[in-house]
């Protein structure tokens, strides 16, 4: 897939793509994409073409493919899964007269489409001249309901705008299963999803009345079934006729008007979606055939409006704002309109990498979703949180059928999935990197703290957190300096696999102890259920306490594993910019011996166990993993924007906020058409309030250190936090703290404890850690170096 670096006019709440730029396609069918968390449309025409990739995806909807290995292993993962483009039913295709409307022929008179942050819909507008002279112009309004999980609809206009008389026009509008993909998304990039052929069998189509249509498929191996259910709308100014069919994998409306210079034809079509793994066609059909009346009951006016409704409220308590880079400004709540619709109505199924913007790693989840999308969602929509970490909970049996089969007690949870079972068939960078277990658990103690959800304690998140912890007290062992080693494993940098002792797993194993601990003192009914004795929690205690840290006395640093600081460097001087990122043009063996870091590791531990370092180890830290890291991971930007901001570099930190946001609005990493990077689109967030706000949440409490890079004026956010709205704004001088609503709370501000009220409270900023400048790998610098005027 060859995909262009798009271009898009900076709005502070849209994005609008003007013109038609066949080369960044795929790239706009990701960032257009709508979703919900269950249902989610890739940003497609309704004609159908041009495309790349016209995905529709439902959230934990696969197939399964048998994993090829040259030579198997023991407990190697047999069975890959992957996303299905399922039902299309965003096909709306038009002819004007005999001619089919494709924005690749004919004359494109003008053309813009619209995402509107505010509202939570795709607006198109398209002025266009077919073949044979006649001109139309095209307005269409798309959304995915973030209220009514399984609802789609789209408001579809067609308008006469010549004087030659009446234009006889027709509109299909499709079901469509089976999709043939014209551009393809072929390509040897390991980080694209694997092509399905054909992978759903039709069981059941049906047109019963009116306008309505209904399609049943199921896949062939993983054994679960869809249904989709269509129905329509229709005002026509003069005479039209109507028809309606299905069969196998196509349902049609059809419509025939004819207009006159002026006037136009309008449709509203509603679908609803749904799928199961037991459910039978009947049961499922009636299931979507029952959403789908209530959505048109509603109307469409009332599905817009609820939509704007929700989004309202979230904006209120979610919104960041920034004075001073307007690109960025816009970068950051495209991010977090991504992110919130990737997770918002997921209802206990995963959040995916891409979410539901595209087929990129098949589909599939890893830990990116605690450790990046997660800590977002906690603080400002809380309810996703709980959703997400009860799918977990709802994986453990799998999880510790795992841990069994690697020998090891608790539960090891997938490094990559989408139902919960193993899905990688590279175990040094699947199986072996364990410290998705630590990032399960951060993510439920933060949730917990952050919300005080006790029947989620109890019911959920303890369990977690002791499973996780006994397969620690497993793996790790205690050597004869009475240490306790972790070894064997992969931490998050790729490219550094199988070592001993990987600062960031072992601490946050230790953390992920530690509140197992706690937990067990909260919930004794649930460890009395699992059986955990004293002795274990004492275990526990004791292999956190002497969890073993490597350290360098000659460099004064922190070994990323045990000897990271003696392997060989990497030649980055004599690497070309064409030759990244580095695991598609050299072998594993060549990365794996030398101090070349894929994307931050030990620096994001200083970020999220920042309580396990002192700051004068924080900037020697920085600094030397700064020299070492390509970033050929789209999650190193913003974690190492945090950490610059902490250690004084704020504007190395403004640049890699920049990378980070604009990783898929720029196509930074070439591969934005597979889907959006929705860690990174987090990113955004996270280095707004923990990089240059400061926040931190160690022990459960909130803490703020906010500076300003020189290129900002202000800076404003707000988090949910125990039922409370913190109202947050930063500027070079001073920081205020509010609260929006609830009780006072106690936060710390630059070390110093402060009780925050509904009045305004302003402190002063002290000056940032002076630092000597860092360099990076030679042609590794920040991908965004552009300098925004400030105010």
């Amino acid at each position: 897939m060859t995909e262009g670096r798009t271009h898009f006019p900076v709005e502070p709440w849209s994005l609008t793509e003007v013109g038609l730029d066949l080369a960044s396609l795929g790239v706009n069918e990701s960032v257009f994409a709508l979703a919900n968390g269950h249902v989610g449309f890739r940003g497609t025409f309704e004609e159908g073409e041009p495309s790349v990739v016209p995905g529709t995806y439902l959230n934990g909807f696969f197939e399964e493919r048998p994993l090829p290995y040259a030579e198997a292993g023991y407990g190697f993962p047999e069975q890959g899964q992957t996303v299905v483009n399922v039902t299309d039913g965003k096909i709306i295709r038009l002819l004007v007269g005999d001619s089919p409307l494709d924005l690749a022929y004919g004359e494109i008179i003008d053309h813009r489409r619209t995402l509107d942050l505010r509202a939570g819909v795709l607006r198109r507008v398209t002025e266009w001249r077919s073949p044979n002279g006649r001109t139309v112009r095209v307005t269409s309004t798309r959304l995915v309901s973030l209220t009514r999980r399984s609802i789609a609809a789209i408001e579809y206009q067609v308008e006469c705008t010549d004087d030659q008389g009446d234009l006889y026009i027709a509109l299909q509008s499709d079901l469509l299963a089976n999709e043939d993909t014209p551009g393809g998304s072929g390509t040897d990039d390991p980080r694209a999803g694997a092509a399905l052929k054909k992978p759903l069998v039709a069981e059941l189509a049906t047109a019963p009345r009116g306008r309505r249509a209904v399609l049943v498929h199921s896949t062939r191996r993983s054994k679960l079934r869809v249904a989709v259910a269509m129905d329509h709308d229709v005002d026509v100014p003069d005479a039209a006729e109507e028809s309606i069919e299905a069969w196998g994998d196509l349902a049609r409306f059809q419509l025939a008007a004819r207009l006159t210079s002026g006037t136009a034809v309008r449709i509203v079509k509603y679908l609803a979606y749904g799928w199961s793994s037991r459910r039978s066609a009947p049961a499922l059909r009636d299931q979507v055939e029952g959403g789908l009346a209530t959505a048109k009951l509603a109307g469409w006016e009332r599905l817009v409006r609820e939509q704007r409704e929700l989004l309202d409220q979230h904006w209120a308590q979610a919104d960041v704002e920034i004075v001073g880079d307007d690109e960025l400004q816009q970068a950051v709540r495209v991010g977090m309109f991504h992110v919130l619709q990737a997770g918002l109505r997921a209802e206990r199924q995963p959040i995916p990498a891409k979410g539901l913007t595209g087929d990129g790693y098949d589909g599939h989840t890893f830990w990116d979703t605690e450790t990046y999308v997660l800590p977002v969602l906690t603080y400002t929509a809380p309810g996703a949180v709980r959703d997400a970490l009860r799918w977990r909970h709802s994986t453990l049996d799998l999880a510790r059928e795992r841990a069994r089969v690697l020998g090891q007690n608790g539960a090891a949870f997938p490094w990559r999935t989408i139902r919960g079972e193993e899905t990688s068939g590279y175990w040094p960078a699947g199986t072996a990197a364990f410290h998705i277990n630590a990032d399960i658990a951060d993510a439920v103690a933060r949730y917990t703290a952050a919300t005080q959800d006790g029947d989620f304690d109890r019911d959920y998140g303890a369990e977690l957190l002791i499973e996780t912890a006994r397969l620690w007290a497993s793996l790790g062992h205690f050597d004869d300096g009475r240490g306790f080693r972790i070894d064997g494993v992969t931490g998050p940098d790729e490219y550094t696999a199988i070592v001993d002792n990987n600062v960031y797993t072992n601490l946050m194993a230790q953390k992920n102890l530690r509140e197992a601990a706690a937990a067990v003192r909260r919930q004794p009914d649930v460890a009395g259920r699992l059986d955990v004795s004293p002795e274990e929690t004492a275990h526990w205690e004791r292999a956190a306490e002497a969890m073993v840290v490597p350290w360098d006395d000659e460099l004064g640093v922190h070994m990323q594993s045990n000897d990271f600081t003696r392997h060989e460097e990497w030649d980055f001087a004599g690497t070309p910019a064409h030759k990244y990122p580095l695991l598609l043009h050299f072998p594993y063996f060549e990365i794996y011996r030398t101090q070349v870091v894929k994307q931050a590791d030990l620096v994001m531990a200083l970020h999220l166990r920042g309580d396990a370092f002192t700051l004068e180890e924080k900037i020697a830290d920085f600094a030397y993993y700064e020299a070492r890291t390509v970033r050929d991971s789209s999650l190193s930007a913003a974690q190492q924007a945090v950490v610059a901001a902490e250690t004084g570099h704020l504007e190395l930190a403004h640049d890699y906020w920049g990378e980070a946001a604009l990783t898929d609005l720029q196509n930074l990493h070439g591969n934005s058409g597979h889907g959006l990077h929705i860690a990174s689109l987090a990113g955004g967030w996270t280095v707004a309030v923990a990089g240059f706000g400061g926040m931190r949440d160690h022990g459960g409490a909130l803490t703020f250190a906010p500076r300003l890079p020189p290129r900002l004026s202000r800076l404003a956010f707000r988090v949910v936090f125990q039922g409370r709205v913190l109202s947050v704004e930063v500027t070079r001088e001073a920081a205020r703290y509010r609260l929006v609503s609830g009780d006072p709370l106690q936060i710390a501000h630059h070390g110093a404890a402060v009780t925050v009220t509904g009045e305004t409270t302003e402190l002063p900023v002290p000056p940032p850690p002076r630092v000597d400048p860092v360099r990076q790998p030679h042609g590794a610098a920040p991908r965004r170096r552009s300098r925004p005027s400030s105010d």
